[in-house]
């Protein structure tokens, strides 16, 4: 039972927190973007707890679907070979269970939230499970994880507002583009077992202009976050604050980021977690002034 449950640990990388939390920080944001905090915080720290949740839930599925449709990819990669599922220490079957328990308890959690919320979470679904498959056809499988992992953004707003507006849309385009670039940035610890086996990546389309492409994304993120700032009519205080998450992004990643060294792309993807956590302060310090 102890090696049972160790390998679903591993399975799940539930020891890697920084995959759900860059799943949690979207949906932190756009809730509290829409929250109304003259009422009571009760409900607000109540969806933002059901957030985590299903961002650590769904997180552990997703590795598990992924796993097990990249199961021979995974066995050629020095990074991932030992895997439970590419090692064989844990069977399809079983994971599959796994995984349908996880998304069956994810499920409960998205019961609490309104019908309009619900609605747009389960169309949601297909895009979370297929974006493993897109490395297979296109350079723009990050697009895709950037597509699905921010969704949430929109789901936090929808939460409280019970309706769609411009300002999450804002707002989740200029996450879409944060992701790209933490993205590529992992993607160049695997960038060449990736080249021998045939799989696309944006870290493989742009190599050598990595950099550039980096300050696009970032460049586009804070333009959008900007404009966002704008149509929400926040106080002048977030356009002076966001200026430290975005150095942050311009100065720390952009000089330590070293493509050809995998310890230097896994602890700058790493430090995106305190750019998703000063985003979330910037923003209720703003919404509460």
């Amino acid at each position: 039972m102890i090696n049972q449950a160790k390998l679903f640990i591993d399975l799940t990388r539930l020891k890697k927190p920084i995959g759900y939390m860059l799943l949690f920080w979207p949906c932190a944001w756009g809730l509290t973007l829409a929250y109304d905090f003259s009422k009571s915080l009760n409900n607000y720290f109540f969806y933002l707890l059901l957030f985590f949740l299903g961002a650590v839930l769904m997180r552990s599925a997703g590795c598990i679907v992924n796993d097990i449709l990249d199961k021979e990819f995974d066995k050629k990669v020095f990074r991932t070979k030992d895997r439970p599922i590419a090692s064989e220490k844990i069977s399809i079957k079983i994971a599959f269970l796994y995984a349908s328990i996880l998304c069956l308890l994810a499920l409960f959690v998205l019961l609490n939230f309104n019908q309009f919320t619900i609605f747009l979470a389960l169309g949601s679904m297909p895009l979370a499970f297929t974006y493993p498959l897109m490395k297979r056809f296109t350079y723009w499988p990050q697009l895709f994880l950037g597509i699905t992992f921010n969704y949430g953004l929109i789901l936090g707003w929808t939460s409280i507002k019970g309706e769609m507006d411009i300002v999450p849309i804002i707002f989740y385009l200029g996450a879409i583009f944060w992701t790209l670039g933490y993205d590529t940035i992992y993607g160049y610890q695997d960038i060449k077992d990736d080249e021998i086996i045939g799989l696309k990546s944006t870290s493989i389309k742009f190599k050598g202009k990595e950099k550039k492409f980096l300050f696009i994304c970032y460049a586009l993120l804070l333009i959008m976050f900007l404009i966002g700032g704008y149509f929400m009519k926040l106080n002048n205080v977030y356009y002076l604050l966001i200026i430290i998450p975005f150095l942050h992004l311009f100065f720390y990643q952009m000089k330590n980021f070293k493509s050809k060294d995998p310890i230097s792309c896994l602890k700058v993807f790493k430090s995106n977690n305190m750019f998703g956590l000063i985003i979330f302060l910037n923003i209720l310090i703003v919404k509460n002034l």
